[in-house]
């Protein structure tokens, strides 16, 4: 994956500059590296790749330059996905990246896997923004940050339901790994 990332940041001003809630377009490949003992793409591998899906966006917006000198950084907060179709060694696909919202503390992103212009898999990201000095950034900040205004997207309801239904303690909680 060290590969990868290093060529989409080599290729970050390739391709048509994108505005921050465009549909991020990246073309791959399924690599050998890529495949679980069944022969097709890892589950765990779709969620890295996503990873390139977003750093694409943010890098042919602006975004992810005008966070680094803002001194900020994204992480994941919760993510899943949904397979209909599995990849193939060799096997050509499109990964589309989207911003769909934001709630008050973070960004929501929508990524899709398409063959041929059909679905193979769908996958959801909730992410939030840190300070390399330490503490989160608000989504206002976040805006003032790259000029992206929250409003243009409405967050899907059922997104809100899933990011509090899949919600674990504060970093800074308790949080005793006990089981029912």
């Amino acid at each position: 994956m060290i590969l990868r990332t290093f060529l989409i940041w080599l290729r970050r001003n390739r391709g048509p500059k994108l505005h921050v809630h465009d549909v991020g377009r990246l073309d791959l490949r399924v690599l050998p590296t890529d495949l679980d003992v069944l022969g097709h793409m890892n589950n765990g591998v779709y969620l890295s790749i996503m990873d390139l899906g977003r750093m694409d966006l943010m890098q042919r917006s602006g975004s992810w330059q005008a966070i680094a000198r803002a001194g900020v950084y994204p992480v994941a907060a919760s993510e899943t996905i949904s397979f209909r179709k599995s990849l193939q060694p060799w096997q050509r696909f499109t990964l589309e990246t989207r911003i769909v919202g934001y709630d008050d503390r973070a960004l929501y992103v929508e990524q899709r896997f398409v063959v041929a212009g059909e679905l193979f898999a769908r996958g959801f990201i909730r992410a939030r923004f840190l300070r390399r000095t330490g503490g989160t950034v608000t989504i206002p900040e976040l805006a003032a940050i790259t000029g992206a205004d929250p409003s243009e997207v409405e967050l899907p309801g059922w997104l809100s339901t899933w990011a509090a239904d899949v919600a674990v303690p504060p970093s800074r909680a308790d949080a005793p790994s006990i089981w029912s």
